[in-house]
């Protein structure tokens, strides 16, 4: 199994840990649970971002799809865009994916809006989380928010992983893993 799959079961599992043991439950253990995912999905697009090498930034697969600089962008972008939107504040992003081109950019970039997401995080609670904002035509609640961008991260690290693939890089939540046998 790969460090994501055990990642998640143990986030879900802790809460029944702690049930079964006694343990008083943590303050607000639903965004505590979402950080901790976040944090994670986010961690690995980090390393993805700084460990690929600067001349693959503008490889792209086909002529049709972002490139991985680009994917980085966005990311950072999307996490401006969703956190901003949780907390009730205004989008601090500045367009990343269609201004910054460079290796050094963009990695700072994304750095900058997770640190800007777990800010948001830091600030949320349950109760809080639980308050409807607009999400395009949808009432959804801020965790909602942020958890959708959680997937949203996620789904673009399978992107940037299936790059790294293709240029011979290993991303980062395989980096660990047992080499298979060869057959």
């Amino acid at each position: 199994m790969n460090k994501t799959l055990y990642f998640c079961l143990a986030v879900l599992s802790a809460g029944s840990v702690c049930y079964a043991q006694g343990s008083a439950a943590p303050a607000n253990p639903i965004t505590q649970s979402e950080k901790g995912l976040y944090g994670f999905i986010a961690g690995t697009v980090v390393g993805a971002a700084q460990k690929m090498p600067e001349d693959n930034y503008s490889f792209k697969p086909t002529p049709d799809v972002r490139s991985f600089g680009q994917l980085v962008g966005h990311v950072a972008d999307a996490n401006y865009m969703f956190c901003s939107m949780a907390s009730g504040e205004t989008n601090p992003s500045k367009d990343i994916e269609k201004t910054k081109t460079s290796k050094a950019d963009l990695v700072a970039a994304v750095k900058d809006s997770v640190a800007y997401c777990n800010q948001v995080f830091d600030k949320m609670t349950d109760a809080s989380g639980s308050q409807m904002t607009k999400f395009r035509s949808f009432d959804l609640s801020k965790l909602t928010i942020l958890s959708l961008n959680t997937a949203h991260t996620d789904e673009h690290y399978g992107n940037m992983v299936t790059y790294m693939r293709l240029k011979g890089q290993v991303p980062p939540t395989s980096e660990s893993q047992p080499s298979q046998p060869k057959k």
